[in-house]
């Protein structure tokens, strides 16, 4: 077994030039690529982030010595990034990566989100614009595509997924319809949303995570976190959960000097909430092949639904009038309560097992997966009471080519139909259910 104190007391020794023993080594997270671990070292703490070997960053287009670059560039003029102390190095035999110098405040988005500093959407946009004005002499070559390049591998990605998904197939033609002109491109952070934010009563205290930095349209920074997904449940304060657009954008035009654009802001809304639903359907992928056969894998997979929702909301403004009407929706079948157990009481029995003889004994992921069993459970009872099908690649592939569209008599209130069910059947408790509910139900 590797004996991670000894190398990492290697590590910063030859970084600090002090010699003293690594000290609380804890695993804070793990994943198929990524590895975070906090230790103490000479009186202070930080974290090394690492991945196992060569082959874990084998798809990434970049490494983490140009990562660390980045957030070394983003610290020294300001950014509340982490600072980075050392890198590992081959001859450590311990992958890749580099430490940090750990930075102390709350990063869960619930917990800072239940009530949000006073300053931080100000803070945020303050980030957004120090990064932004980074000069790109002063960091490694990075990674750079127009927002048609960025469709056009979305789209890829969209086919080998099944390409099946109307409601994703009317939003790939808006992006497509509504391109816009590419700018000059900025640092963008390329992840940054709650969940990459850590705050403190005094606001926002670090940015972290960084693998996907790029350049490009600092609007898609802008965007990213404000999708209803990394919202963590708060609709009604869309921009980061924290407040409104128009004060994200009066707050980072101070700070940057630059005008936030409302149309190329929206068109990037769009693109994220797409974006994020692929990568749900991509977890769905990565769990079929086995690469991480997790059931919370699998459960992510069927979050696509939330996406689906809130693509409807963000584009239904530009349905004609006459399309925009209330729906019906049909009534779920009484379930059966006689006779052999139907599926949907097979279902249940197994909830309630689990939730009665395992849980109350489970610790730590354990009891943690509990919960995602149980989720998954609910899916599966309200799905089987009620089944929905939102596959339709005819219909897709119609709405890709522009055949039909936001005009179409009676297609809107169709998708809007399918995703309402289906997001009631996979996420009932999914902050844009109740709201689309009273947004487009009858009564």
């Amino acid at each position: 077994m590797t004996d991670i104190g000894a190398i990492l007391q290697q590590v910063m020794s030859r970084a600090t030039g002090v010699d003293t023993p690594v000290e609380n080594v804890t695993r804070l997270s793990g994943g198929a690529n990524m590895e975070s671990s906090a230790f103490d070292y000479a009186g202070a703490g930080y974290v090394l982030r690492r991945a196992p070997s060569a082959e874990f960053m084998a798809e990434r287009v970049y490494g983490h010595d140009v990562e660390a670059a980045v957030v070394r560039a983003a610290f020294l003029v300001g950014v509340k990034a982490p600072e980075v102390v050392a890198e590992l190095m081959p001859d450590d035999n311990f992958g890749t990566g580099y430490v940090m110098r750990r930075v102390e405040a709350e990063v869960n988005p619930v917990k800072i989100l239940s009530a949000p500093p006073p300053s931080l959407l100000k803070d945020l946009a303050r980030e957004m614009a120090r990064i932004h004005a980074i000069p790109l002499d002063c960091i490694p070559a990075l990674p750079l595509s127009t927002p048609a390049e960025l469709l056009t591998e979305m789209q890829a990605r969209f086919a080998i997924y099944g390409g099946d998904r109307p409601v994703f197939a009317l939003a790939f033609r808006w992006l497509d319809d509504h391109l816009p002109a590419p700018v000059e491109p900025v640092l963008l952070h390329g992840d940054f949303r709650m969940g990459n934010i850590m705050a403190d009563a005094n606001g926002l205290a670090a940015v972290l995570d960084w693998e996907l930095a790029h350049l490009g349209d600092r609007h898609q920074d802008l965007a990213f976190g404000c999708i209803n997904s990394w919202r963590f449940g708060h609709i009604d304060r869309p921009a980061f959960g924290v407040g409104q657009f128009d004060d994200l954008w009066l707050a980072y035009e101070r700070e940057s000097g630059v005008a936030v654009d409302p149309a190329r802001f929206r068109w990037w809304l769009v693109y994220s909430t797409l974006w994020w639903g692929l990568c749900c359907l991509q977890m769905a992928e990565i769990w079929r092949s086995g690469a991480d056969a997790s059931l919370e894998r699998a459960v992510i997979g069927r979050r696509a639904s939330e996406t689906e929702v809130d693509l409807l909301m963000l584009l239904e403004d530009d349905a004609p009038d006459r399309e925009r009407g209330p729906i019906a929706l049909p009534e779920p079948p009484p379930v059966r309560r006689m006779g052999e157990p139907s599926s949907t009481e097979m279902l249940e029995a197994l909830a309630k097992w689990i939730e009665d003889d395992i849980k109350p004994t489970a610790e730590g992921r354990n009891r943690f997966m509990t919960a995602v069993a149980m989720n998954a459970l609910g899916m599966l009872k309200r799905e089987v009471q009620h089944p929905i099908e939102v596959h339709d690649k005819e219909l897709s592939d119609a709405l890709l080519a522009g055949a039909v569209g936001l005009t179409t008599p009676g297609l809107l209130a169709k998708l809007k139909a399918a995703a309402l069910s289906k997001l009631a059947a996979d996420q009932p408790k999914y902050s844009a259910l109740a709201k689309v509910r009273a947004m487009w139900v009858k009564d």
